[in-house]
């Protein structure tokens, strides 16, 4: 197998791919759309925590590594890594970013050469859709010509234990020699890779992983709604339960689900039952109906907590610990913290939120970034704890905010209530 590897899509997929590509002894080129990244990345700028400027800058050192937005950098290449958004549009998948990279990609497809989308999407996409974009684009046929495959991504962001390299990882070919290919050169980048028999199995594994978490999460989202109501602590609960070894895995609740996964996945699952079988998937139904209305249900939450202060929203400060959809990143992508802010801003509240990890540019408008200090807190009518980030001082929170709401289960206290 040659050494060219072209990756397109420089986020939270793609960009640690690359690096992990160059520290294998690959050439790689970093393809993306926006200018903004690319300019970042070529001078070594990190905007993703799980690649630090210190990577960036050695795998441009190396001579190894080029970020651009111009396809005719990937002339020549062995392999093309996927690994751009697949977003749902009122409901519908969105395939519109895989469509343009095999197009953009297909004339560079040479014989012998190997393409695996990474992206997320429904089962027979990568046979029955990048295929014929990228026949069509490069006048080649698969398999005769060139091999292709498919192999879901498992990145989770700010997991220091879980990486890409001793995460086992999914892979499938359209045929024997396309999996032979895509294996081969997954196994330069990562230590465990797991074969299956065709794209359409690694597609649904990808889907079922997530729908998996998503299905467990409404459902002790539901039960902390019941078990407040029922005047028991559904923190404690949890952690009772979780101390048996055998048939239970520890799900916790929040302010709702969010990033690329969850929020988007198990609804790709259940369109795709929809419209190839005819019949509702409800479990995914049940659980994008309870996940989707959790923020609602934090911010009711937060108004009957100003009304027994006897505040009301209208002009009450509230100061928002975390915006970022997981703790320890910067993804907002999807984040119920960012749904939660909105709400409480068009309820009147004069909202300052406080997260590490976030830049302030994509914030919505109305909202001030401020540091997580005493004297903010202090400040506040009442302090939201949405994304539990170890960077906070959680005690310092407790000591010196009149009144905390935590929906992270990180606060203790007379002066903290939990979701």
């Amino acid at each position: 197998m040659g050494d060219k590897l072209v990756v397109i899509g420089q986020g939270y997929v793609g960009l640690p791919l690359a690096m992990r590509a160059v520290e294998a002894g690959f050439d790689v080129v970093g393809l993306d759309v926006d200018a903004w990244r690319v300019k970042r990345l070529n001078a070594a700028e990190s905007y993703i925590e799980d690649v630090g400027d210190d990577v960036l800058a050695e795998a441009r050192r190396s001579g190894r590594y080029l970020a651009a937005t111009d396809y005719s950098r990937a002339a020549d290449f062995d392999v093309c890594v996927i690994t751009v958004p697949t977003p749902l549009r009122d409901g519908v998948p969105d395939l519109r970013h895989i469509t343009e990279a095999g197009r953009s990609i297909a004339p560079f497809v040479r014989p012998g050469a190997t393409v695996v989308l990474e992206s997320t999407t429904y089962p027979g996409t990568t046979e029955e859709h990048l295929r014929g974009v990228l026949e069509e684009g490069s006048e080649l046929r698969t398999p005769e010509d060139f091999s292709l495959g498919y192999s879901p991504e498992r990145i989770d962001p700010g997991n220091p234990r879980w990486r890409l390299e001793n995460t086992p990882k999914i892979v499938s070919g359209i045929d024997p020699a396309s999996l032979r290919k895509v294996q081969d050169f997954y196994e330069r980048i990562v230590e465990h890779a797991v074969p299956v028999s065709s794209p359409r199995v690694a597609e649904l594994c990808k889907l079922l992983e997530n729908t998996f978490r998503h299905v467990n999460v409404a459902l002790v989202n539901e039960l902390s709604i019941f078990a407040e109501q029922l005047g028991i602590d559904v923190w404690e609960a949890i952690d009772a339960a979780s101390t048996k070894p055998f048939g239970y895995m520890r799900f916790t609740p929040g302010p709702g689900v969010g990033g690329h996964c969850l929020p988007i996945d198990p609804s790709y699952l259940s369109w795709k039952v929809k419209r190839s079988l005819g019949h509702n998937f409800r479990f995914v139904e049940l659980a994008n109906d309870i996940n989707d209305h959790m923020p609602d249900y934090v911010v009711h939450r937060l108004s009957l907590s100003l009304n027994r202060q006897g505040k009301p929203m209208l002009r009450s400060k509230i100061l928002a610990l975390g915006l970022a959809y997981k703790k320890n990143t910067g993804d907002i992508r999807e984040s119920p913290a960012i749904e939660v802010v909105k709400a409480l801003i068009k309820l009147g509240a004069e909202v300052k939120a406080a997260d590490p990890h976030v830049d302030a540019h994509p914030l919505p408008g109305g909202l001030s970034l401020v540091e997580a200090t005493a004297w903010e807190m202090a400040q506040a009518d009442m302090v939201v704890v949405l994304t539990d980030h170890d960077r906070f001082d959680y005690e310092m929170v407790q000591r010196a905010a009149a009144y905390v709401f935590d929906t992270r289960n990180r606060c203790r206290g007379p002066n903290v209530e939990r979701l």
